[in-house]
């Protein structure tokens, strides 16, 4: 489903409002998290839309997912999509997880680059 720019802007904002809220709850309760971002192309919204939660360091990273918080991590993300009024069939589908020192070794610290091979 394409949105127009006028409901491309809305969802944006509503979007980024919900995740935004969900970032500052996981920073203080993930050891090792430090921000989220959300890539979406809108000609194949929202099957395309995705959202990365980063860590410190890899180590971070996985010891997080070994501790079982990919679930709240995912819990966390169904929240910001019901709050955005996202409908999706699988939350966890659109959850990626990654590192600012595998983004730093791989990709230069180069997110939007990082970001775009990961569609």
């Amino acid at each position: 489903m394409s949105l127009s720019n006028r409901h491309q802007a809305q969802f944006e904002r509503r979007l980024i409002k919900s995740l935004t809220d969900v970032c500052e709850t996981a920073k203080g309760q993930i050891p090792g998290f430090v921000w989220l971002t959300h890539a979406v192309n809108y000609e194949a919204f929202p099957v395309s839309l995705k959202v990365v939660w980063v860590f410190d360091t890899q180590v971070s990273k996985d010891f997080a997912l070994a501790d079982g918080e990919a679930g709240y991590m995912v819990e966390l993300t169904t929240r910001a999509f019901e709050d955005a009024g996202i409908k999706v069939r699988k939350v966890a589908d659109h959850v990626y997880f990654d590192s600012e020192e595998e983004c730093q070794r791989a990709n230069g610290g180069n997110w939007p680059k990082r970001l775009a091979h990961k569609r």
